[in-house]
């Protein structure tokens, strides 16, 4: 994870006109870090140097915002405290934490490192980013920001957002890939936990992918774009700008084209409880999930009295429309929608859909 040709690395950034061109770059990292000391979001995983807890935050940031991830944060670590709790639940207890966040496939891949820190490491994390790669579910963002942040090693990390602060920094059209040696020379080895957090932080809310807010950002100075005789913007920038999103994780891959589909739901509610189905172990989307019985045509002979909403919901690429049919006649329900009758005390213990979730909860079942 280290950089091995750091020198030529800051030859260039030295031809950039950067930090390092105006031979300051402590002063960029002191500047960096006050900002972050005095204005970061007093966010509960920054109150902690336990890498499960920190590990348990960036996975759940990844393509989530803030907002959506701060009391399933909460809640998932009352129900798995550590690292050896986690691994000793069914999936199915870890899905149900999980439900609402979308995505699920993190909280499976998170439940089998789990279990391999507890069988292969004592339940005790890696303390590298190089030995934490090696685990599932764990790629070089996330290796370098457990390791950084838990165990002070000088390691940088690169986000959507690092990467749109060093692309308008440096003023140079940065890939990826090439974002992470630049990041390296920049990090303060002294506090590389902080700092990699202030860089993100600063793309987050500061240097923001649309109309940035240049007047307060505290490292403005050094930056290319906010000198004499340049471009605010690059057309480079502008171009990768469209990747990005804030203020989580920003992803760095363009957004597919969206889909439209319509859906009808059906709600069945009998003795304190819900009529749901399970989706087959072997679907591609959601596998095993528990969800309100649907279709992509609406029931035939549907009395009108039986419709009760309309939502919107959009899962990865596709937007649904999705109407909620409440209490239909059983003789009008379709055989595929029968499932099973599922009492509202069970429904915290079920992996169930951010749909039925969302559906639920505006019926005050839940």
């Amino acid at each position: 994870m280290g950089v091995s040709n750091s020198a030529s690395v800051e030859t260039r950034l030295a031809a950039s006109a950067g930090p390092q061109a105006a031979k300051d770059l402590a002063a960029f990292r002191r500047a960096l870090l006050r900002w972050y000391d005095r204005h970061r979001r007093d966010l509960p995983w920054r109150a902690t140097r336990d890498p499960y807890r920190i590990w348990v935050s960036e996975i759940m940031l990844q393509q989530t915002r803030v907002a959506a991830v701060l009391d399933h944060y909460r809640i998932f670590l009352e129900r798995f405290p550590n690292i050896r709790a986690l691994a000793e639940a069914p999936e199915d207890s870890v899905l149900a934490a999980w439900s609402g966040l979308g995505y699920y496939r993190r909280a499976r891949m998170l439940h089998r490192c789990a279990q391999q820190i507890a069988e292969q490491h004592g339940g005790c994390f890696p303390q590298t980013a190089e030995a934490l790669l090696a685990l599932p579910g764990i790629g070089r963002y996330t290796a370098a920001a457990i390791a950084s942040i838990a165990f002070a090693e000088p390691v940088a990390v690169v986000d959507g957002n690092v990467e749109r602060v060093l692309q308008r920094l440096i003023g140079i059209n940065l890939t990826a890939r090439q974002a992470w040696p630049h990041a390296q020379v920049l990090l303060d080895n002294s506090r590389p936990g902080d700092f990699n957090q202030a860089m993100m932080e600063l793309g987050a809310t500061v240097c923001l992918p649309r109309e940035p807010r240049c007047v307060v950002c505290p490292v403005r100075k050094w930056c290319v774009t906010q000198q004499p005789g340049q471009a605010a913007i690059t057309e480079s920038v502008i171009a990768m700008e469209h990747r990005t999103s804030s203020p989580g994780h920003a992803p760095t891959k363009s957004k597919a084209r969206q889909v439209n589909k319509e859906i009808w739901c059906m709600l069945s509610e009998r003795d304190s409880s819900v009529r749901l189905v399970q989706r087959p172990k072997t679907a591609s989307l959601m596998p095993g999930m528990w969800e309100l019985p649907q279709s992509s045509a609406p029931p035939r002979r549907t009395p009108p009295s039986t419709h009760w909403r309309t939502f919107r919901h959009s899962i990865t690429v596709t937007d649904y429309t999705v109407h909620v049919l409440c209490n239909m006649p059983a003789a009008k329900t379709p055989a595929a929608a029968k499932g099973k009758w599922i009492p509202i005390n069970r429904l915290p213990q079920l992996p169930i859909t951010g749909l039925t979730r969302k559906i639920l909860k505006a019926r005050g079942i839940i």
